[in-house]
C-alpha cells in the first residue's frame, strides 16, 4: 500500500508549554537506491516513487518548539546561498544536482506562518552538520557569512564538529566549513558531549554514530507526551523497518541496533516519531510487528 498524504491524519500536539510546529524548508531529491541501501527498488518504489533520474522526493523539515519564552528550532534545511557558501563551481550545480525546488516551502516562509522571523529564534539544535540539516543555519548578510539566527544559541555534538572538520572520504561532499565556521567565529555554538539529559529543560540528546559520528536525536517530553526528532536515524516513515537503512549510513549494523533501541521505546511507550525527510507525513506512532516494527498511524502535526 502506498504512503500518500491522504493517509496521514491531522493532529495538533503540545508538550508542556511548547506548541509543536513543523517547519518545512523545501523539497529536494536523492537517489532512491542510496536512500534504501540494499532494499530492492521493487519494494521501496511502492511508497517512494522515483523520477527519471532515480531520485525520490525528500523534504528538509525542521521542527519549531514554540513557547511564550523560547522559540527552539531543530535543524534548518539546505539553505539557499549556495554560490557564496560552496564556491562558484559547486554552488551553481547544487540546486540542479539535488533537484531543489525554490518555488515550494522555505525556512523563512514557514517561520512567517507562525508570525516569526529569524531574529525571534532563541535556540537552534543541529542533529549533525550534513548540508541538508545545517545549511540553513548560516547565511550571507552584508557580504559576510554569519549565523542565520542572530539571537540564538546553537547546540551540536562535539564529536560531530570534529568529524565535520576532518571528514572521511565518503562524507566530504556533505560537510562544508561554511555551515559551521561562522558559528564558531561568533561564539554561538554550544557543544554537547554524549547523551545529555535536559540540556534545555525537557530536551535530551540521544547520540547515534551509525549514520555519521556524533549525530544526535532529540527527545522532547513533559512526562506525559514524548516526541523523538529522528534526524537521519529514521529519515522517513518507510525506514521504521529495522533492515531498511540508507546507503549513506557509515555503519549499517550499528544504526540497526540504534534504531531498535529507540523504536522499542517508541512502540512500548507511545512516543511520536518526527521525520525530517518524509514528504508524505511529518510524524507517526509505531508498533511492534513480530521481530520488526511497523507504522501504527501517520500524522501531519
Amino acid at each position: 500500500m502506498s504512503a500518500t498524504p491522504a493517509q496521514a491524519q491531522k493532529r495538533s500536539l503540545k508538550i508542556g508549554e511548547f506548541e509543536i510546529c513543523p517547519i518545512p524548508t523545501g523539497f529536494f531529491g536523492l537517489d532512491g537506491g542510496a536512500m534504501f541501501g540494499t532494499v530492492p527498488r521493487v519494494l521501496w518504489e511502492k511508497t517512494n516513487p522515483p523520477d527519471d533520474k532515480n531520485r525520490i522526493k525528500m523534504e528538509a523539515r525542521g521542527l519549531l518548539l514554540k513557547s511564550p519564552s523560547r522559540k527552539i528550532l531543530i535543524d534548518c534545511g539546505n539553505g539557499a546561498d549556495f554560490v557564496p557558501k560552496y564556491g562558484e563551481k559547486l554552488g551553481q550545480k547544487f540546486a540542479e544536482m539535488y533537484g531543489l525546488d525554490a518555488s515550494g516551502p522555505s525556512l523563512q516562509k514557514s517561520l512567517k506562518h507562525y508570525d516569526l522571523e529569524v531574529g525571534d529564534i532563541t535556540d537552534v539544535i543541529l542533529t549533525h552538520l550534513h548540508f541538508d540539516h545545517a545549511g540553513g543555519g548560516t547565511t550571507v548578510h552584508g557580504g559576510e557569512l554569519v549565523p542565520t539566527f542572530p539571537n540564538a544559541t546553537y547546540y551540536l555534538q562535539k564529536k560531530n564538529l570534529e568529524n565535520a572538520s576532518a571528514p572521511n572520504i565518503r562524507e566530504r561532499a556533505s560537510y562544508f566549513p561554511s555551515n559551521y565556521e561562522p558559528l564558531l567565529k561568533k561564539n554561538v555554538l554550544r557543544l554537547l558531549e554524549g547523551d545529555t539529559e535536559n540540556f534545555i529543560p525537557g530536551f535530551s540528546a540521544i547520540v547515534s554514530d551509525g549514520h555519521t559520528q556524533g549525530h544526535q536525536m532529540i527527545r522532547i517530553t513533559d512526562g506525559k507526551t514524548t516526541l523523538l526528532y529522528c534526524g537521519d536515524v529514521v529519515p522517513t516513515s518507510t525506514h521504521v523497518r529495522m533492515a531498511w537503512v540508507m546507503g549513506y549510513d557509515l555503519d549499517p549494523l550499528k544504526i540497526i541496533a540504534e534504531k531498535t533501541r529507540v523504536l522499542s521505546a517508541a512502540a512500548d511507550q507511545g512516543w511520536y516519531l518526527f521525520f525530517e525527510h518524509d514528504p508524505y507525513c511529518d510524524s507517526a506512532t509505531v508498533t511492534r510487528d513480530g521481530k520488526d516494527f511497523a507504522v501504527l498511524a501517520r500524522y501531519w502535526l
